[in-house]
């Protein structure tokens, strides 16, 4: 068995959209049997919050959606994180351009925005912290859910086309 690619989502606080992100993917391995190919975390790129659980409001909007069982405290991203992970995703522009600045010479992780796999095109994930009410974060959760899923079948397809030779 090959080793499991690992996947690391990344927001500014690692609060509010990455843990939703990390929460969505983990779903979407065990719904379409892929949690012996996959391993999947979240960070930060600053540490405003480390040690602290997501927001309430992102962790209401993953109960409503029926992911009950996530737990997450909030820490930095490393500089050995950009040689562990495989994919890092940022949530939009900003984020991007820190991990790209961030990232070491010869490390392997590709860095690209969750939301360039969004169906609909929706490709910055906006970070509804400081909104009044849970609204962003349920679109954050149905932007993150179109992204994964469809990574996740290119990346399956990927697979399958090459144990096919």
């Amino acid at each position: 068995m090959s080793q499991k690619k690992k996947v690391l989502m990344i927001c500014l606080g690692n609060i509010c959209r990455s843990p939703i992100a990390e929460a969505v993917f983990d779903d979407q391995i065990k719904k379409m049997n892929l949690i012996d190919q996959w391993e999947v975390d979240s960070a930060a790129l600053i540490g405003y919050h480390t040690g602290k659980r997501p927001d309430q409001r992102a962790m209401s909007t993953l109960k409503e959606k029926g992911l009950t069982n996530y737990s997450h405290r909030a820490r930095p991203i490393t500089e050995d994180d950009f040689h562990k992970y495989d994919w890092i995703f940022g949530m939009d522009i900003e984020n991007i351009r820190e991990l790209n600045k961030m990232k070491p010479q010869g490390s392997k992780a590709i860095i690209e925005l969750l939301g360039k796999y969004d169906p609909e095109g929706e490709t910055i994930i906006r970070d509804p912290y400081y909104d009044n009410n849970s609204s962003g974060f349920e679109k954050a959760y149905d932007q993150c859910v179109r992204s994964i899923t469809a990574f996740l079948q290119r990346h399956k397809d990927v697979k399958q086309q090459c144990c096919k030779c």
